[in-house]
C-alpha cells in the first residue's frame, strides 16, 4: 500500500503531527497530498497523551465541527479563521505566536533528507523513519534539564 496521494504538484503525502507545548513530537499521522487537514485532526487528538488546555493549529484545521469537538473536551481552539468564513472568530494572537515551536519541530524533521525528499514509497517504511527521527529529536529536549 502506498502513501502518496495526488495533488497539484504530483504524487505527495503529508504528515500531521501532535506536539507538546515545547514542540516535542508526541505522534503523527500520514495522509495523501489531496487530503484535507481537518480530517486528520480527530485522530491526532485521540493520541494517548495528556489533554491540552489549548490547541494551536493553522488555517487548514479550521472547521465548525472540529472547534465544537475541542470545546466539548475542554480544549480552547486557537486557530485562525479561513478567508472564506462568514463570521470569523479570531484567536488570541499572543497565544498563536507560540506556534513557532511547532514550525521549528517540522523544520527539524525536514532537515532529515529522507523525510524532506520522501524517498520511501510505502507507508510502513516512511512511518518507520518518522519514528526514528522522532526518537532522535526527543532526547535533545532533556539535555541540561534540571
Amino acid at each position: 500500500m502506498n502513501a502518496p496521494g495526488r495533488s497539484r504538484g504530483g504524487f505527495t503525502s503529508k504528515f500531521h503531527a501532535r506536539a507538546d507545548n515545547q514542540g516535542r513530537p508526541l505522534g503523527f499521522i500520514l495522509t495523501g497530498g489531496e487530503a484535507s487537514d481537518y480530517t486528520s485532526a480527530e485522530p491526532l487528538i485521540a493520541i494517548p497523551a495528556a489533554t491540552p488546555r489549548a490547541l494551536l493549529a493553522d488555517k487548514g484545521y479550521d472547521g465548525d465541527g472540529f472547534r465544537q469537538c475541542l470545546l466539548m473536551r475542554g480544549i480552547l481552539p486557537i486557530i485562525p479563521p479561513r478567508s472564506n468564513r462568514k463570521a470569523p472568530e479570531h484567536p488570541g494572537y499572543r497565544r498563536y505566536q507560540d506556534r513557532n515551536r511547532i514550525e521549528r519541530m517540522f523544520g527539524k524533521f525536514k532537515q532529515q533528507r529522507r523525510i524532506a525528499t520522501r524517498y520511501d514509497k510505502s507507508i510502513l517504511s516512511f512511518e518507520s523513519f518518522l519514528n526514528l527521527a522522532t526518537a532522535r529529536l526527543r532526547p535533545r529536549s532533556f539535555v541540561n534539564a534540571a
